[in-house]
């Protein structure tokens, strides 16, 4: 036993450890191998060994601070089950080399799927496309720069929200008008594929990584995708965060030249003007809606990352259902837990009632309009 106390094994440099999640009642840590692409759950006592495994500890030590902060000691069976479980996954420096995986991006067939529904991916390496978009695009992502074009989108949005009558009329006149209505069409698409490039760009740029890059279709509708592994196991909560929102970004500042376009023009019944202010309202609401912290949108992704859950709607669902129907086992939850899903559960309700009235109140103004 003294001798194995004596090792100082080390993860290998590259395994990815996540910040504490709460998942339902537990708190867990994601670990991947960005080799093999393996991952797996382990608890927080589970972490604290694991991200304490860097080759200068020995297992005595690392124990001792085990003993302080848990109050219990670990024995010999306990490291070698610890151990046993990361060299059966090729994870310790010094061991086994991983089965690696192919490269990011070229997995698999580039055409999956069939003609009704299917994907398409269109660069052989992602990661590296989306790394040279980034180099050519850095200047721009300074912190200034963004803080500037951030409050250009806030400006706009602003000015838009005082002429909502101009823009519901200019959109009942765009369904009218076959012309206009597919160059906006088009527009929005190219919008689409913007907001998926910057979720890739902003992960390049905090360190994250993409996986694919492609054409998503379920016919008639095909759409731009982009893949960012590893988002979960970056460091700060921030950059999550920005990674989530670039896309709803990228969107608003597609945006912003057709708005001073828009608002060079003067006010009427100008063909221009109209499609514009319908482009400027369909872009605005595409963006905004991906900010609702609804699944699958990226409001629902921020407001993840932002409280460190991960499942919140099932979670939260089951909780419901647990706390209707147990309320003894309900309360067996830690109190965080309770209080976010219980939270979610009215609030994300509440907030698809009325999502559902100003969708039939739109439908309702087209129609009489």
């Amino acid at each position: 036993m003294t001798g194995l106390l004596d090792h100082r094994p080390a993860l290998r440099p590259e395994v990815l450890l996540s910040p504490p999640l709460l998942d339902g009642p537990a708190t867990v840590h994601l670990v991947k191998d960005p080799v093999s692409g393996a991952s797996f759950e382990i608890g927080p006592k589970e972490h604290f060994l694991v991200s304490r495994l860097d080759g200068s500890r020995s297992l005595a030590e690392i124990g001792t601070e085990y003993g302080r902060v848990f109050g219990r000691r670990l024995g010999e069976g306990n490291w070698q089950q610890l151990l046993s479980l990361l060299g059966s996954r090729r994870l310790l420096a010094g061991g086994p080399d991983p089965v690696p995986v192919p490269a990011a991006g070229t997995a698999g067939r580039p055409l999956r799927g069939t003609l009704l529904r299917g994907t398409l991916r269109l660069v052989a390496d992602a990661d590296a496309t989306t790394a040279r978009l980034h180099r050519a695009l850095r200047p721009l992502l300074h912190p200034a720069v963004l803080g500037a074009l951030l409050l250009g989108c806030l400006a706009m949005e602003t000015v838009l929200a005082l002429s909502p009558y101009e823009l519901a009329a200019s959109f009942v006149w765009l369904l009218r008008h076959p012309a206009p209505l597919l160059a906006v069409a088009t527009l929005m698409w190219l919008s689409t594929a913007l907001h998926e490039f910057a979720h890739g760009i902003a992960a390049r740029h905090v360190g994250g990584t993409v996986g694919e890059i492609g054409l998503r279709w379920r016919l008639p509708v095909a759409i731009m995708y982009c893949t960012v592994d590893n988002y979960r196991f970056l460091e700060r909560r921030r950059h999550q965060l920005a990674v989530a929102a670039a896309g709803a970004f990228a969107n608003l500042l597609f945006l912003l030249p057709f708005w001073l376009w828009w608002a060079a023009l003067p006010a009427g019944d100008d063909p221009t003007r109209r499609t514009l202010s319908a482009l400027l309202l369909i872009g605005s609401a595409q963006a905004l809606v991906n900010l609702i912290p609804l699944p699958p949108l990226d409001g629902y992704t921020m407001l993840g990352h932002g409280l460190r859950v991960t499942r919140l709607a099932p979670a939260s669902s089951g909780y419901l259902r647990l706390r209707m129907r147990d309320r003894t086992a309900a309360a067996a939850y830690p109190p965080r837990a309770r209080r976010l899903y219980l939270g979610y559960a009215v609030g994300s309700t509440a907030l698809v009632l009325l999502l559902a009235a100003g969708l039939t109140g739109a439908v309702w103004y087209c129609a009489t309009t």
